[in-house]
């Protein structure tokens, strides 16, 4: 993906789902997070582990279980784990994959990329929005 459509796609999303979302504020997925909430965009805690919210919102055991729709999907799960995810948001339309930086998982893009859902991998979002916005 390009700087452009990186930056298209940074300006576009709204609702991000952080699938692997830790409370604990020393955790990546938690301060990646909260940089994002800071800039403008709506998190969406995924992790069956959480039991009351995190950044100010309610968290939800899996991506099923989200209502509403969602315009990214962030993962900070490990690869082994990502399939599922992907499948998970291809089948809810997802506007867009990421795979923070160590996640990653070919033939999972390859079939996002099929569905016409744009995937970005082994790359911090949060390191691309400072960069590009």
């Amino acid at each position: 993906m390009t700087d452009d459509e990186l930056r298209a796609l940074l300006q576009r999303v709204r609702t991000i789902a952080v699938v692997g979302l830790s409370a604990n504020p020393y955790r990546d997925s938690h301060s990646v997070a909260a940089y994002m909430q800071r800039h403008g965009y709506r998190i969406i805690p995924v992790n069956p582990n959480l039991r009351g919210p995190v950044l100010g919102e309610q968290p939800y055991a899996g991506l099923q279980d989200v209502a509403e729709s969602i315009d990214l999907v962030n993962i900070f799960r490990r690869s082994e784990y990502v399939a599922e995810v992907v499948d998970t948001a291809i089948a809810r339309q997802a506007g867009g994959i990421w795979m923070q930086l160590g996640v990653f998982s070919a033939p999972a893009a390859e079939r996002a990329a099929a569905a016409g859902v744009p995937i970005i991998m082994n790359r911090c979002i949060a390191v691309e929005h400072r960069r590009l916005l």
